[in-house]
């Protein structure tokens, strides 16, 4: 009996103690799982979703992209200041750290630039822009030795013909003043032949209509369009003296001459020389100069030239850079009877050069517009109140062009250019204003035989088109040139 009772009460016991097991084994379950779930819940919320990642990314690309923006806008500073509270968490990302670098740099920054390009250079030593942007900040602050370490690095990198230009400059800067000089003097000289459809730009009829007249004239065979072979010399100097490390003074000459196989009467010889204070800081370089020129025509002069020049250009980045200009001259001829033709010119235009992103090839384009004045006081019954016979012209026009290199010593190039002219008066003899559309094109390679030799074949084509037939022509120019710099 005792026994029996106590195994039922055993069986009762086990039967209870299974049952408070299974109980205690459910709600640990349900409370794992609830923390389970609890657990999972606040992850979900402390890690971002598909949509917010790309939320985030979408920012920043906005940022880089605004920053960029900025620095294309002559905005450097404002550019660092978007990206500088990014520094920490995306210092290492080379497309990051290039425009920070090149923020920094532009806006007076160059102690800043120099750490962000050494993270570009780390990440991709082959990159050019960093490696010429690098040496530019090594120069700004003064580091003469590391800077000229840089830019002959960038230099053996096959840069861009204009980059390449820009490297020797500062290269031959360093080194003046590395000798403690204050003045430098750069030249050259170069010899061309070639071959000219139309060395006295005219017509091609012989005969036009007069309205005046009226009847069809037969032109003088000097007016109308002869071809011709022709060699030419020219040679060039300019002279710069630094004042401080800003301002400076500079003054240069230049001299071209053309002679004609046959067509000797059509010999020209231009001789130009301009004098002027020039500024640098930073990005920004202007020059602000008088100029004076006089071109003879067949061994005899034929017109003076004097006036004012101003230039000024903005470098946003070694990609980019402004340039805007403006001329103010006065153009009088020698001959009396030729007087009447005497204007002064007034024009103003701005230009863009871009360097592609990989540094061989340049684009550029540049806007213009002026006027010539009339200012001829000779009185004649074509001209009863003096001035030109078709008057003051109003033009503007439009530049295109672009180069690029091929191999390291050969750079290609082609100019384009449309120009429109409107006149204010109606000329006596043809009834009518004139009005003339020219064009031009330029086609060409320059081949670098080293430093300081290029040899360079060109092509030229111009139309002028004109609603008065004797004022329309073409020509066509081929030549071959030979230049020697010094430096």
């Amino acid at each position: 009996m005792m026994i029996v009772r106590n195994v039922t009460n055993s069986s009762n016991f086990c039967e209870k103690g299974w049952v408070g097991i299974m109980l205690t084994s459910a709600f640990f379950g349900l409370m794992s799982t609830a923390s389970g779930a609890h657990a999972l819940e606040e992850t979900a919320q402390k890690l971002p979703t598909v949509a917010q990642n790309q939320n985030i990314n979408g920012a920043y690309e906005k940022i880089l992209i605004g920053a960029e923006a900025l620095i294309k806008s002559g905005k450097p500073a404002d550019a660092y200041s978007l990206l500088e509270p990014l520094e920490f968490e995306h210092s290492g990302e080379e497309r990051f750290d290039y425009l920070i670098g090149i923020a920094a740099l532009d806006s007076g920054k160059p102690d800043k630039a120099t750490l962000a390009f050494e993270r570009v250079l780390t990440v991709n030593p082959d990159s050019a822009a960093a490696r010429l942007d690098m040496a530019r900040a090594y120069y700004q602050l003064g580091d003469l030795p590391r800077a000229k370490t840089e830019f002959a690095t960038a230099l053996k990198q096959n840069p861009s013909a204009v980059a390449r230009a820009n490297i020797e400059k500062y290269l031959d800067e360093i080194a003046a003043q590395e000798a403690g000089k204050n003045t430098r003097i750069t030249g050259y000289i170069a010899g061309t032949v070639g071959r000219d459809s139309n060395v006295n730009n005219s017509t091609n009829q012989s005969q036009i209509f007069v309205d005046v007249i009226p009847a069809n004239v037969t032109l003088d065979p000097s007016n109308v369009k002869v071809a011709d072979s022709y060699y030419g010399l020219a040679a060039g100097v300019e002279v710069t003296y630094r004042l401080n490390a800003k301002w400076g003074l500079y003054a240069g000459a230049d001299l071209r001459q053309r002679s004609n196989n046959t067509q000797k009467s059509f010999d020209t010889l231009n001789m130009d020389a301009r004098f002027g204070v020039m500024f640098g800081a930073k990005a920004n370089h202007l020059r602000i100069g008088v100029l004076g020129g006089q071109y003879n025509l067949d061994n005899s002069r034929n017109s003076d030239t004097t006036g004012l020049n101003v230039e000024w250009s903005h470098v946003f980045s070694p990609s980019n850079q402004l340039k805007i200009f403006g001329q103010s001259a006065q153009y009088r001829f020698a001959d009396v009877v030729m007087q009447v033709n005497d204007y002064d010119l007034l024009v103003v235009g701005g230009g863009w050069l871009h360097v592609l992103a990989e540094g061989k090839s340049t684009l550029s384009a540049s806007l213009y517009s002026g006027t010539e004045k009339d200012v001829s006081t000779i009185v004649s019954v074509p001209l009863p109140n003096g001035g030109r016979i078709d008057g003051a012209k109003r033009f503007s026009g439009l530049r295109v062009g672009g180069q690029t290199a091929s191999g390291d010593k050969v750079t290609l190039f082609v100019n384009a250019g449309e120009q429109t002219g409107d006149y204010d008066k109606v000329n006596y003899y043809f009834q009518r204003q004139r009005s003339d559309r020219l064009y031009d094109l330029a086609i060409g390679a320059n081949w670098r035989c080293n430093k300081l030799w290029t040899l360079r074949p060109q092509l030229n084509y111009t139309k002028n088109t004109s609603n008065i037939i004797i004022y329309s022509y073409d020509r066509m120019d081929v030549s071959l040139t030979i230049r020697r710099d010094f430096r």
